[in-house]
């Protein structure tokens, strides 16, 4: 599940979230809560056990309004579920960052902004954090609570997804603030 709306999809959204520590304070906005509290509703019937999230209070706030909602008695949050790093462009404009990586550039997969990471990075972190949940919580129901990107590129690697899928995903289906999906790993 993508965290709910904040002001950075609303009048904000021409600017790339701050940097640390500011970036992890951003809290959902009203219309937010409400998209997640509805969201939590299709969720009643799946038997949801753990729920973890990225450790931003975005997806903290998005994490507990489920849990209330779904009975679960704890949410756990985890650095690795973070939103990409764009380092050195973090609180510039969205235009400045797409002067270095057009929309659709495979360089991106490659190549960080200065003191960032790359997609296939944010990939990995996420991979590795699945890999280890799948071990410790066998036969669990996991919500994993994150961000648009790592939730994107988590999908593309459980469906093994080729660059090219990843960004005609990204630029026809990527995932929207409060939306849920469903990745079945084995």
């Amino acid at each position: 599940m993508r965290h709910g709306r904040t002001i950075y999809q609303g009048r904000k959204k021409a600017f790339i979230y701050p940097s640390l520590p500011k970036n992890k304070q951003v809290p959902l906005t009203k219309k937010g809560q409400r998209e997640i509290k509805k969201a939590a509703e299709l969720l009643k019937n799946k038997k949801i056990d753990l729920i973890f999230c990225s450790d931003f209070l975005r997806t903290k706030e998005t994490a507990q309004i489920v849990a209330n909602a779904l009975g679960v008695k704890k949410v756990i949050p985890d650095k690795r579920l973070r939103d990409i790093n764009f380092g050195v462009l973090h609180g510039k404009k969205r235009e400045d960052f797409y002067r270095l990586f057009p929309r659709g550039d495979k360089k991106r997969f490659f190549q960080a902004p200065q003191k960032g990471e790359s997609w296939l990075q944010c990939q990995k972190r996420m991979e590795h954090f699945l890999k280890e949940m799948e071990k410790k919580y066998k036969d669990k129901n996991i919500l994993i609570v994150s961000h648009g990107d790592p939730l994107w590129l988590l999908e593309g690697a459980v469906k093994k997804m080729s660059k090219n899928q990843l960004l005609e995903q990204k630029k026809k289906n990527f995932i929207r603030t409060g939306e849920l999906r469903a990745l079945e790993t084995s």
